[in-house]
């Protein structure tokens, strides 16, 4: 069987080959694909395919794609987590000796200098940019994922003090973060102590506006404020509030809007945090395989919308069904295949939120017997999508 992937925004060609074979690759002329592999693209208000099972976003952000419009078609929508985190946190780092010596600007003037006394010039006007040494300053991170996670890490061995704060970090993440990063568990704690800040979450309704006018009032005055993870995490009206009364001496930010812009506080990168040519293979990469293997077992790994579900296939024949998180659902799959006098060889059910993701693995060789199961499950109110997968 051959699954036709639509591509949007340039997708790095040798992550794309992680596909194999089995897959066409349309660019974005496909109307109705198997699945999406993006970067930017904005899905929103765009009316999805109905062969559409997949979407894989080369990055970890997925804002510009409607999750819960997907999830409720049925659709799979994948990250890449860790794929860009490296790119990331150099940018950050950068970012923070940046401002400390206030590099920008002290080339900008030296490119202004001109005559045979530059260098008498270069003598008399530098002390205007000897800011100050990292070492032994404070640098409080907000979300220790994949990302934050190294740029503690790096600071600290730069000679920082780390300061950490992330409730929902995973076990396993919490063991690659050095225990030379202190966990605060209020993040009132990161805006009074720290003389730099970093945020790396995603933007919901509950990060959104994080630095807002009372964050700023808790802070000590001259603290720099580094953001490359959303624009919307920082409170404009509030920035701006707190530049003019010293409270932020720098704002550091890779999402350039025209108010931010222009203005001699403000730094503003094109969005280039995560766009080296290394992280954009990574992420292409990780998101040919991912498609591929969810394409070709079902399994799920990197789901923003699904619970990860992993199951060896041994069976003849794999149904996979993404049903609506009610009561007895689990009972009812397999009374339907025991109506079907179908052994069921292994069945895996997670859930998340209001949906739930089944692997249904059948010991049976009459593919027609699968298919009167298979139609059996498209005719159910509960079960909103049905795949079929031979082995």
């Amino acid at each position: 069987m051959v699954f036709s992937v639509k591509t949007f925004n340039n997708i790095n060609q040798i992550g794309l080959k992680e596909l194999g074979n089995a897959f066409q690759i349309d660019g974005d002329k496909s109307d109705n694909p198997d699945a999406y592999i993006l970067r930017s693209q904005n899905l929103h208000g765009q009316e999805f395919p109905s062969k559409l099972k997949a979407i894989a976003r080369a990055g970890a952000g997925t804002n510009n794609i409607p999750v819960d419009q997907a999830t409720a078609q049925g659709i799979v929508v994948f990250n890449t987590p860790g794929a860009n985190a490296n790119a990331v946190k150099e940018s950050v780092l950068a970012s923070i000796l940046l401002s400390a010596r206030d590099y920008i600007a002290a080339n900008s003037w030296a490119n202004g200098l001109a005559g045979d006394d530059v260098p008498k010039q270069v003598e008399a006007g530098k002390k205007q940019f000897a800011g100050t040494e990292i070492a032994e300053k404070t640098l409080g991170v907000i979300g220790l994922g994949a990302i934050g996670g190294r740029i503690a890490n790096d600071a600290y061995r730069l000679g920082m003090n780390v300061l950490g704060y992330d409730p929902y970090v995973s076990i396993e993440t919490a063991w690659n973060i050095s225990s030379h990063v202190k966990r605060v568990a209020d993040i009132k704690e990161i805006f009074e102590k720290s003389d730099y800040i970093t945020i790396h979450v995603p933007l919901t309704e509950d990060t959104r506006a994080t630095f807002d006018q009372a964050a700023f009032g808790l802070m000590q005055k001259g603290t720099t404020l580094i953001n490359f993870a959303r624009g919307e995490l920082v409170d404009s009206a509030a920035l701006f509030e707190a530049l003019e009364a010293g409270v932020v001496k720098r704002y550091i930010t890779d999402f350039g809007v025209d108010e931010l812009l222009r203005h001699p506080q403000i730094t503003v990168f094109p969005h280039l945090g995560g766009s080296t040519e290394e992280a954009e293979l990574n992420c292409a990469i990780m998101a040919g395989k991912t498609i591929r293997r969810f394409m070709e077992t079902g399994e799920i790994i990197n789901s923003v919308n699904f619970p990860n579900v992993r199951q060896a296939l041994s069976a003849p024949y794999r149904i996979t069904l993404i049903n609506k998180n009610v009561p007895n659902i689990v009972a009812r799959i397999s009374t339907a295949v025991s109506d079907l006098n179908i052994n069921i060889d292994n069945i895996i059910n997670r859930s998340k939120g209001d949906y739930a993701y089944t692997l249904l693995d059948l010991d049976e060789s009459d593919e027609s017997k699968i298919q009167d199961l298979v139609d059996k499950f498209e005719n159910s109110d509960n079960i909103v999508r049905v795949r079929l997968i031979k082995k």
